[in-house]
């Protein structure tokens, strides 16, 4: 038997067995050992494995009632091998012997088919990285007869107010491990809830989604009523004349939009002048009143502590008072830059280099009900979809107001709105905030989970209306 057949014979698992539970972290560190072994064997100069497992619940309900439930549990193991200054990526979703040399071979087959990369760095040793507690208990116990229980109470809400409701209830599990042949190993696991539910009235419909580590930290039944409640009042929507509006952007609203942000922090997007920002660091481009960081630790973010390479993550501050003051690095941007890695990196090779992924924008004190009572005219806007970049240096953004547009007038809300287009700079809206709630973690479907605030912005350009 050969040392990488021992390795995983004392693992006591073989592949994504569905057997309940994701693996120890003594058994994916065996997984990672094996590959690291036969790769020894090799003409392989260095190796890096990743181990990814996930197991996904899904209950999904359209038309008051649940029509499917889901489970899914799958494992993959990722192998890079670096030859002669070329590197290639494989992946297998097998644990046995075969299969992980198998997934060495291909590596080195399409590593050798490769240019030089002059850029490429060794694989990096032991990092030391800081914990993170992000496994809920009540998410990973959470049962199909749990998340049934939630959909019924929304959707005997629906049917008692006449309206009709779908959406998803989602729970799960997950973890990464990574390892190198300079003797690096990282891990990190993490429970998932999502809730999404949209109820119509016709002909009006409204949204509501949250979306945590601990499926205590929402409530299903919560975010229906305020699905409901918005789906009755946007009935009867009147047309108003396309312009520019004082907004309030509640917080999905906002996520959708300055998500589009992200990348514009990578340090090898601004080398390679595909940034909003370039010319622009350390000159006031947003209001002073917009901080942000990019924080894998916050509490209310998920996500690793280390990056695609496994380098720590750091917090970094990439606003402060609305001057970008710094960037994200990889290893490779760090070098070139001659800057310290920031832990951003994506897993190589990539085009993409780098970016921040645990966006916080600094909130205020004032809610969004004290928003509305303070506007003499305005939209209240409930999310944005269909959104798309127009201008990348200017950073305007084109899309579309859903699920609930409503006139704001004389400090409440008056009538439904029909929806309408936007186009609108992210730089220029930025600059025209008035008010910011409290920073909470916020779902849309544009852009991935932010902390960020509802914000009141003033002269946000809505330039057409729209036909739904």
């Amino acid at each position: 038997m050969s040392a990488a057949q021992k390795s995983l014979s004392r693992g006591g698992r073989g592949a994504a067995s569905g057997a309940g539970g994701l693996l120890s972290e003594r058994e994916l560190r065996r997984i990672i050992d094996s590959v690291l072994l036969l790769a020894e064997s090799t003409d392989a100069e260095e190796a890096e494995v990743h181990v990814d497992e996930v197991e996904d619940s899904l209950t999904r309900f359209a038309n008051n009632a649940i029509h499917q439930n889901v489970a899914e549990h799958g494992l993959t193991v990722s192998v890079r091998t670096v030859v002669d200054g070329r590197t290639a990526r494989a992946t297998t979703n097998r644990v046995d012997e075969d299969s992980l040399r198998g997934a060495i071979e291909a590596s080195l087959s399409l590593a050798h088919s490769q240019p030089k990369d002059p850029r490429l760095l060794p694989v990096p040793g032991k990092q030391r990285y800081r914990k993170v507690e992000r496994f809920a208990r009540p998410t990973a116990a959470l049962t199909p007869d749990d998340r049934a229980r939630a959909v019924r109470r929304a959707c005997d809400l629906a049917v008692k107010r006449g309206q009709v409701a779908a959406g998803i209830f989602a729970s799960g599990e997950s973890q990464t491990a990574m390892g190198n042949s300079r003797g690096l190993f990282a891990t990190y696991r993490e429970t998932h809830a999502e809730f999404s539910i949209t109820m119509q009235e016709a002909p009006a419909a409204s949204w509501a989604k949250a979306n945590a580590a601990n499926v205590r930290d929402f409530d299903p039944h919560e975010l229906a009523e305020r699905a409901s409640e918005k789906a009755h009042r946007a009935t009867n929507a009147q047309e108003l004349p396309p312009g520019r509006y004082t907004v309030i952007l509640e917080p999905s609203a906002v996520l959708d939009i300055v998500g589009f942000l992200f990348y514009d922090f990578a340090a090898t997007a601004l080398a390679d002048k595909r940034s909003c920002l370039n010319d622009r660091m350390g000159k006031q481009v947003f209001g002073k009143n917009i901080s942000i960081v990019d924080d894998a630790y916050h509490p209310l973010q998920l996500g690793a502590p280390f990056d695609g390479e496994g380098m720590p993550r750091e917090r970094v501050l990439l606003v402060d008072r609305g001057v970008p003051k710094n960037l994200v690095y990889s290893r490779a941007s760090a070098k070139l830059a001659k800057k310290k890695p920031t832990g951003h990196g994506f897993m190589l090779p990539n085009e993409h280099g780098e970016a921040p992924v645990n966006l916080v924008f600094r909130g205020g004190n004032t809610s969004v009900e004290e928003m509305i009572a303070s506007t003499e005219r305005g939209l209240l806007v409930t999310r944005l979809w269909y959104i798309r970049e127009v201008d990348p240096y200017e950073k305007v953004m084109t899309g579309m107001t859903r699920d609930g547009l409503f006139l704001v007038e004389n400090g409440r809300v008056s009538s439904a709105v029909r929806n309408f287009r936007f186009n609108q700079s992210l730089l220029e809206m930025l600059s025209n905030v008035e008010m910011l709630g409290p920073a909470v973690r916020a779902s849309g479907e544009e852009a991935f989970e932010m902390v960020v605030p509802a914000m009141k912005v003033r002269e946000f350009h809505f330039s057409e209306v729209t036909k739904f």
